[in-house]
């Protein structure tokens, strides 16, 4: 390998064999023109009157398909894919013409029928469709101006046409007729006004159009919308200008044209200065393009311009080239399509848009390479170590020609269209190389006198033409016809003293140029091994993998290999990132995590590696730490778990406690973990590797250890070590449910406080979500069959965590689970009889959640009242809720159906929820009913303020019925209704005091109530 340096940039340059073979195509008279598509050859003699198509195939001699003359010189050809169509530049009696040769094909079966008509007829008339024909038709396409340049859409096959002033849009329609025949038509659509701007190259694709001037190049996309309805008053949209406006910026740029030229005359040459615009800011290049719509298909909706990019170059007379030399060639736009963007590239239009779009442009010693959707980019920059005449850009290649020389680079458009593809690259799943990387040349190959480069699937095409009788520069001086049929791979030079050869350079496949890169690595890793050149070569074989990946026309068994090895890619860029100290190293899991390849796997290639180098990369450290940490499912060996213990103890001894507690470790030898922890705790003492000790202590049953270890440090301390290492109490491997450890379990029967408190640290600090706490629970309560009313121990850790947390989602969230469990507790009158850790007493106290619970509650439902212990413990619970500010007691209240109102418990409840909700005296009906002796000590703390009139407008009154009828509770009533009437007396006049009384002979009975309002009304 070597390197060239230019303008402070490298170039590595691999003497790689991305060329299989050549054969020299066996054509009649000297090529002038050629291009390549749909798996044909184009060649133009040298006369400009003749095409000749070749069958370009794989591996196999390149044959005559077919020839035919064209109706004038031509100077300009190509072909699109889409319609299978050609179309030239032709010359005749000093006039250009436009024209497209359809349904060409036909000549190969000698259908020597030709049809010319003018561009519409198809459209208009009906001739065709009584006489479909088997022939070739030339399409004529007139045109205002003269065309300059042409470009065929390759997603739709639309033609883009270059004029002196204009550019204009035919859309392709087709007709099928008579299977297999069909018609190909075009219709103008669109006219683009450029002022001031004569291109000399355009491209167009999928809206996209790039137009090149000299040193100028310009990008626009052309986006459909749908037009809203407008009135007069709507002002002109700022990309649709009036003609008076075209003309204008058109003079004011041609006047200032006129200026340079002047200048230029009088022997001063003026260089513009570089510039570079990209996205919304090409809008300030001070080039108008403005749209005039010809075509019907328009009329649904309209079209507007988006500018993309506008670079202006100064020339640079420092690389040794003449200001007539100095000029932009080969632009060009590029589509990347994937297989869910287009699922048949053969179809006659492809479906879906690009994934990805490219633009290169070209100065005679650099090249450019954007991608300009999903954002315009810079992405490459190709210098070339001398002067290049053309270059073809494809998915994975970069072809250049310069004089005596055919160079190839690679291309980053892989690296660009995967992560438009995946979001998921440049995190810790996937990775790609970046297209930052270094400008890498696979191989330079000499030929003598090249002319045109064209690339077409697997196929280089060149045109090469030598001087020989020393008359300078070659390719100079008089050209004749001459014959060549001859398939040699030689270069020949012909008797007359000048040479031509058309060569057709066959590439190799992907698998074969991708091995030999890979082995070509090799060599830089056995000469060199922390050189950077090795990476590079690996991730550059890694990119054509993955262009060709990309490529949706690929399909199986081709795919399955390219599959397999990009796996193998993965792994061997995973070696590298993980072996070296490299700054990258960090990729090497997830280019393992991309491979395929299983832990153990990945360990055995390390460990055989480190054997040589005596040490651990820090890649593969980093690796080895996310996969045991990231809960995966592969359990290793006892042998390969020894290995990892070794490892870590020699390379991060710190690390030991984190690794011991993986799920990947369960089968390592306990004594072997419990020796190098006590070794790293002789060192590193810590409250982790304390905790981790005991675990591994309960493991190997020695309870004295154990005891030993957990007697090391305080309950508060110990939770704190729980956080850091939460896989101390549970497992959470990759497809299955949370999982108690052993040393969980023996906390829930011995140290169940430290257990709880130890889940709300781990859930307030984000190592466990609430979800994952009530499976962690419920799997410790399943042997003890606690789950039916709820496991005591998760009803324990949401009431410790309803002290804690401050997230008001949670605390609602808990405020349910928690109602849910009491109102079941004490409808079903099940408990098991597990003693709770905090009392409603504690939890008051505590926690501003649980409130103090009314009194009157406790007249309804005192504490003497015949219910177990448990059941009144929840009861009270609930209670307190309902008492405090936090519960809303309409989420519980279809829970409410559960308990009876019948009954005391489920009384209090319902009467708590009601007076929540603002039903007073619905609760004073039901206290009445079923609990009179709660009514005043009800109303004295429920009616105050806005509730107060509910003292004489409903307690009053009812306590007056109820107190007529004799009965066990005529007494409470009485009662009763002696305190109601203090208050009434000592709140109304005299006059309203004595309109309650009733008129049923008992007004004797409220006669002091009477004199004690009218003394209160007195004194106030």
């Amino acid at each position: 390998m070597c390197d060239w340096w230019i303008d402070e940039k490298m170039v590595h340059v691999y003497n790689c064999h991305p060329f299989a073979s050549q054969q020299i195509v066996p054509t009649d008279q000297e090529p002038g023109l050629f291009c390549c598509g749909g798996d044909a050859l184009f060649v133009v003699s040298a006369g400009g009157c003749r095409i000749e198509v070749f069958q370009l195939q794989e591996e196999e001699e390149c044959t005559l398909l077919c020839r035919f003359a064209t109706m004038g010189k031509v100077l300009s050809i190509a072909h699109s894919g889409i319609g299978d169509y050609l179309v030239t530049i032709e010359e005749k009696s000093k006039a250009t013409y436009l024209r497209a040769y359809t349904n060409w094909r036909y000549q190969a079966v000698e259908k020597t029928r030709v049809a010319v008509r003018m561009l519409g007829h198809f459209l208009s008339g009906s001739s065709f469709r009584v006489a479909p024909k088997e022939q070739m038709e030339i399409i004529e396409i007139p045109l205002y101006d003269p065309p300059l340049c042409f470009s065929c859409c390759p997603v739709t096959g639309h033609l883009l046409v270059g004029c002196r002033k204009s550019l204009v849009v035919f859309s392709l329609k087709k007709q099928d007729l008579n299977d297999p025949l069909s018609v190909l038509d075009f219709e103008r659509s669109l006219i683009m006004h450029v002022p001031g701007w004569t291109p000399s190259q355009v491209c167009f694709c999928d809206g996209y159009v790039a137009i090149q001037m000299e040193l100028e190049i310009l990008v626009v996309k052309l986006e459909h919308f749908h037009q809203q309805p407008t009135n007069d008053n709507v002002p002109v949209p700022k990309d649709i200008n009036t003609s008076i406006d075209i003309e204008e910026k058109g003079l004011m740029r041609e006047a200032a044209q006129t200026d340079i030229s002047q200048l230029e005359q009088d022997d001063f040459y003026v260089c513009q200065k570089n510039q570079e615009l990209l996205g919304e800011e090409a809008r300030e290049c001070g080039v108008s393009v403005t749209l005039e719509r010809t075509g019907m298909e328009l009329e649904a909706g309209d079209i507007e311009v988006s500018y993309v990019l506008y670079r202006r170059f100064a020339p640079d007379f420092f690389q040794g080239h003449t200001v007539e030399e100095t000029h932009l060639h080969s632009l060009q736009l590029l589509p990347i399509f994937t297989v869910t963007s287009s699922q048949d590239l053969s179809c006659e239009k492809k479906e879906g848009e690009p994934l990805s779009m490219f633009c290169f442009i070209s100065l005679p010693n650099t090249g450019y390479l954007y991608s300009i959707r999903n954002g315009v980019e810079l992405t490459s920059t190709y210098q070339y170590p001398e002067k290049a005449q053309q270059a073809v850009l494809s998915n994975q290649f970069l072809h250049v020609i310069t004089r005596n020389a055919l160079q190839c680079f690679t291309a980053r458009c892989s690296a660009v269209a995967a992560r438009t593809e995946d979001p998921y690259i440049d995190t810790t799943m996937k990775a790609c190389p970046p297209f930052t990387m270094d400008v890498c040349a696979l191989r330079i190959q000499l030929f003598i006198g090249l002319k045109a480069l064209c690339h077409f699937k697997n196929h280089v095409v060149l045109l090469t033409k030598a001087a020989v009788d020393g008359d300078g520069e070659s390719g100079r001086g008089p050209k004749k016809a001459q014959s060549r049929k001859s398939t040699s791979t030689k270069q020949k030079v012909s008797e007359s003293g000048h040479g031509w050869n058309l060569y057709i350079v066959n590439t190799v496949s992907t698998l074969h140029l991708y091995s030999e890169m890979v082995e070509y690595s090799k060599k830089y890793e056995t000469n060199s091994p922390q050189a950077q050149s090795c990476i590079h070569l690996l991730s550059e074989a890694h990119l054509l993998l993955r262009a060709a990946l990309l490529d949706p026309a690929v399909r199986d068994p081709a795919r399955g290999e390219l599959e397999a090895a990009f796996k193998e890619s993965c792994a061997q860029l995973g070696d590298c990132y993980s072996r070296f100290d490299k700054r990258d190293f960090h990729l090497a899991l997830p280019y393992y995590k991309m491979s395929g390849l299983s832990v153990t796997e990945v360990i055995e290639r390390n460990v055989t590696f480190s054997q040589k180098s005596q040490s651990f990369g820090k890649g593969f450290l980093f690796f080895l730490k996310h996969s045991l940490y990231e809960e995966s499912s592969e359990e290793l060996s006892e042998e390969t778990a020894g290995q990892v213990l070794h490892i870590f103890s020699t390379a991060e001894p710190s690390q030991l406690p984190h690794v011991v507690c993986s799920p990947c470790m369960l089968h390592a030898n306990h004594a072997t973990a419990f020796a190098s922890l006590e070794k790293l705790e002789s060192t590193l003492p810590s409250v982790v590797v304390t905790l981790t000790k005991a675990a591994i202590a309960l493991k190997m049953e020695n309870l004295q250890q154990y005891k030993t270890e957990m007697g090391c440090h305080t309950e508060m301390l110990q939770v704190y070590g729980f956080i850091e290492e939460p896989k101390l109490l549970l497992l959470n491997r990759e497809g299955k449910s949370i999982e108690p450890t052993s040393l969980a379990h023996h906390l829930k029967e011995t140290q169940e406080g430290l257990l709880v408190a130890s889940a709300v640290a781990l859930h307030e600090n984000n190592k466990m979500t609430l979800e994952e706490a009530d499976t962690f629970f419920k799997e410790l309560s399943r042997e003890t069959g606690d789950e039916k009313a709820g496991p005591q121990l998760l009803v324990d850790f949401w009431e410790a965590l309803l002290v804690a947390s401050t997230q008001e989602a949670i605390i609602q969230e808990l405020l349910f689970k928690l109602s849910t469990v009491y109102i079941d507790r004490i409808s079903t009158k099940e408990n098991s009889g597990i003693k709770p850790l905090k009392t409603a007493e504690d939890l008051i106290n505590s926690c501003s959640h649980y409130g103090l619970i009314f009194p009157w509650v406790s007249v309804i439902t005192p504490s003497v009242f015949n219910m177990d212990r448990h059941y009144q413990e929840d009861l009270q619970k609930l209670q307190s809720l309902l008492s405090g500010p936090s519960l809303d007691p309409s989420s519980i209240f279809p829970l409410l159906e559960q308990l009876s109102d019948n009954e005391s418990p489920g009384l209090s409840i319902h009467v708590l929820c009601a007076t929540k909700l603002g039903d007073h005296e619905s609760c004073i009906d039901k206290l009445l009913e079923r609990c009179p002796q709660a009514i005043i000590p009800y109303a004295n703390h429920e009616l105050q303020r806005e509730k107060q009139p509910l003292w004489w407008q409903k307690v009053l009154p009812e306590l007056c019925k109820k107190t007529k009828y004799e009965g066990d509770e005529s007494n409470t009533f009485l009662s009763s209704l002696k305190e109601t009437l203090l208050v009434v007396a000592m709140e109304l006049d005299p006059l309203e005091f004595l309109n309650l009384i009733p008129d049923d002979g008992t007004a004797a009975f409220f006669v002091p109530y009477v004199l004690e309002c009218s003394q209160k009304n007195l004194v106030t």
